[in-house]
């Protein structure tokens, strides 16, 4: 698996791995990468290349969610244009500068090192999820209740995402921000803390400040990425 968000670097290191006989999928980021391994059907890759500095979701924190996911065996090799500091690349295998090839990558998965266990996966999400509305939930409910309670309130966003994306489509600005209002309550309530402050921001600039197709999409992926930090916790 090759994730990343530059594209010529993307197709350029596919096309190398498929000479060197290595089964190729590519992503652009690492919410897409991550959402492919949720399909029941999805097998882990043996080998996972990600660049550091991707928009979105990146670095230790794409590679602590998707070795949730995968387990220990995927090896996870980070690769940048710059160097970076070991503290930069602790939830990795190794490390790769590029450019490099792919002798390069065959020496990194022999000399591969298990990076060293952290406390818990919770470290990366302080900006995504209010640890202390969730432990607080957490304590007073049921397991079953609680995933209930997060998948009734992140159900409820997505779907008002879709309401916003048809206000988009006939520039009903007013309905717009009335969705953006209410997913920002009801995810300030739960602690979606990233996705309550989207849809803060969605509120205030309406539907007239940029091209809202984005912002749409971007609460989405960020949705999705909630849904896979909360499906760790359970772990």
């Amino acid at each position: 698996m090759i994730v990343d968000d530059d594209m010529m670097s993307r197709e350029v290191l596919a096309l190398l791995a498929a000479e060197a006989e290595f089964d190729v999928v590519t992503f652009e980021d690492g919410e897409s990468a991550l959402e492919s391994l949720t399909d029941p059907a999805a097998t882990c890759p043996d080998i996972v290349l990600a660049d550091m500095q991707m928009p979105g979701i990146s670095g230790d924190s794409f590679a602590r969610l998707l070795r949730s996911t995968c387990g220990p065996t995927t090896v996870l090799l980070a690769m940048s244009g710059t160097a970076l500091p070991a503290d930069r690349t602790s939830a990795f295998h190794g490390f790769l500068l590029k450019p490099f090839s792919m002798d390069d990558v065959r020496a990194a998965i022999n000399h591969a090192t298990p990076p060293p266990p952290t406390a818990s996966p919770a470290a990366d999400y302080e900006g995504a999820l209010n640890r202390a509305i969730y432990d607080s939930f957490a304590k007073g409910m049921p397991a079953d209740q609680l995933q209930k309670l997060y998948a009734l309130s992140l159900d409820d966003a997505d779907s008002r995402i879709e309401l916003m994306r048809q206000a988009v489509e006939v520039n009903d600005d007013d309905a717009y921000r009335r969705s953006a209002h209410s997913i920002k309550g009801g995810c300030g309530m739960v602690g979606a803390v990233e996705l309550a402050n989207l849809a803060s921001k969605m509120e205030d600039f309406g539907i007239s400040a940029v091209d809202n197709i984005d912002p749409l999409k971007q609460f989405l992926a960020a949705s999705a990425r909630l849904r896979r930090i909360l499906d760790a916790l359970r772990k």
